[in-house]
């Protein structure tokens, strides 16, 4: 039973104030209660935004040396043919001329390493002639250098991908005719002869586009000692002829990658 009165009265006040409190108290944490979620969603993170992906570019291929080729070259080639008689009575002739021809070949390449097997032939322009005199004989002595064939074996390195550098050797076979004339020009021999001989040299090789390569080498080939017989010298004559080849040679490779 509630007193009626001043007493109640102010019973009545602090009951109106307690209560008043305690709503405002709920309010508050109603409030706080609300603004976390949307403050936790302020704070995530936005979504993220779509990058078309970029196709790539064309591959760029890797030179890689391993595998078969045929070719073309071109280049000057010099001749030096060394005759002696019976008498040991000595006498040469030099020329020189173009040479050109195709080769077919393979590589194989393991790091910066190639190593091959090569057949080179080509025709010749060389020519030449030289004046002699030995106790049977006097006139003059010309020879032609027709072809010559190379089978070497090369070693290279590559001093970058695309570039080799490499030395060569192997077997070698040349055709030389040689044709002797006395001193009133009247032919009075001939002789036509292949010769086995051996050759080395070294070259560069550069790579400028995928199977496709281009190269520059020096060769020195020698023939060694073939000896011919003849007759219109007032008997029989014997010539021994010593033969060497030089030449420099510029060509292009197609490969056959495999």
């Amino acid at each position: 039973m509630i007193p009626i009165g001043p007493v109640g009265s102010q019973w009545s006040t602090v009951m109106r104030k307690s209560v008043l409190m305690l709503i405002a108290v709920a309010v508050i944490d109603l409030t706080a209660s609300e603004r976390a979620p949307a403050a936790d969603l302020a704070r995530r993170p936005p979504h993220p935004v779509y990058v078309p992906p970029v196709a790539p570019g064309p591959a760029v291929p890797i030179p890689y040396w391993t595998g078969c080729y045929v070719g073309g070259n071109i280049g000057g080639a010099w001749s030096n043919v060394d005759l002696t008689d019976a008498s040991s009575v000595n006498f040469s002739t030099s020329n020189s001329g173009f040479a050109g021809g195709g080769q077919i070949g393979c590589d194989y390449q393991a790091g910066p390493w190639v190593v091959g097997l090569r057949d080179m032939f080509d025709a010749t322009s060389l020519n030449g002639s030289t004046a002699f005199s030995t106790t049977t004989l006097s006139g003059t002595v010309h020879s032609r250098t027709n072809w010559f064939d190379t089978l070497t074996a090369r070693a290279g390195y590559l001093v970058q991908p695309t570039v080799l550098l490499y030395a060569q050797g192997g077997a070698a076979w040349t055709n030389t005719d040689m044709t002797v004339f006395n001193g009133a020009s009247a032919q009075v021999g001939e002789v036509s002869s292949n010769h086995t001989g051996w050759t080395v040299g070294a070259g560069a090789e550069w790579m400028f586009a995928p199977r496709w390569s281009v190269f520059a080498e020096y060769n020195f080939i020698g023939f060694g000692t073939q000896s011919a017989a003849f007759s219109g010298c007032g008997g029989t004559c014997t010539l021994n002829a010593k033969a060497d080849v030089q030449s420099v040679l510029a060509g292009v490779n197609y490969k056959f990658q495999f």
